[in-house]
């Protein structure tokens, strides 16, 4: 969940960014950073981020959920022990739907931004920011919520390579192991959730459409 927002937030404001210019060095920088993250393998991803951040310039942790000399300490250091072991696995899985969505919410933002009702609100006197977030980001949004939605299965599975490489303690490192030791009701187990939740962000996303299009809040 933490990388999916992690990609979502950091991704579209890239291809917002990106979308204003075109042309620009931040468009051509965002081109190239999509292609690369989505070709590259998560695992790679993660262990050269292990290689950079944890042996050249030792600032995150390597493997674990929370630190075995913290494990008496009180909760707000708990909860921010566990946040900067988190880091490098969240990172590592939003890398390469960060890229997907980055990429994706430039093309709809050029999309939208040569629309008629674009340029009406820009002749209304609109600021540049209004135009951008308010009139042509909320209709942008829509080919992004439906990905998000559609990927939600992908980032699962995402989560068995990468915790496997972090060695964090979560659902794909628990299907991970139960397929080693051939437990097959864990592994059932892990599947059923996996879908349940592939439902549930599918019906969340189709609630989200209502708050992005109001032409559907009339409709029952």
């Amino acid at each position: 969940m933490t990388a999916q927002l992690l990609s979502i937030v950091i991704g579209v404001v890239l291809g917002v960014l990106a979308a204003r210019k075109p042309n620009g060095v931040m468009s051509a920088f965002v081109s190239v950073f999509a292609t690369i993250g989505y070709a590259v393998p998560v695992f790679w991803t993660g262990i050269m981020l292990i290689i950079l951040f944890a042996s050249v310039f030792p600032v995150f942790p390597v493997e674990g959920m929370q630190s075995v000399r913290l494990r008496e300490a009180g909760v707000l250091i708990k909860a921010l022990d566990i946040l900067h072991h988190l880091a490098l696995p969240a990172f590592t899985l939003a890398v390469i739907y960060l890229a997907q969505y980055a990429r994706l919410s430039r093309a709809s933002m050029l999309e939208v931004l040569g629309s008629d009702y674009i340029r009406t609100a820009r002749a209304k006197g609109a600021s540049p920011r209004a135009v951008l977030f308010k009139h042509a980001l909320r209709n942008a949004a829509l080919p992004i919520l439906t990905v998000a939605g559609l990927q939600f299965g992908n980032l699962i599975s995402g989560a068995l390579l990468v915790e496997t490489v972090f060695n964090w303690p979560g659902m794909g490192r628990l299907a991970f192991d139960s397929i080693l030791r051939r437990d097959y009701p864990t592994i059932m187990g892990v599947l059923f959730f996996a879908s349940a939740m592939v439902v549930v962000a599918n019906i969340l996303t189709d609630m989200r459409y209502r708050w992005a299009d109001p032409r559907l809040r009339g409709k029952g």
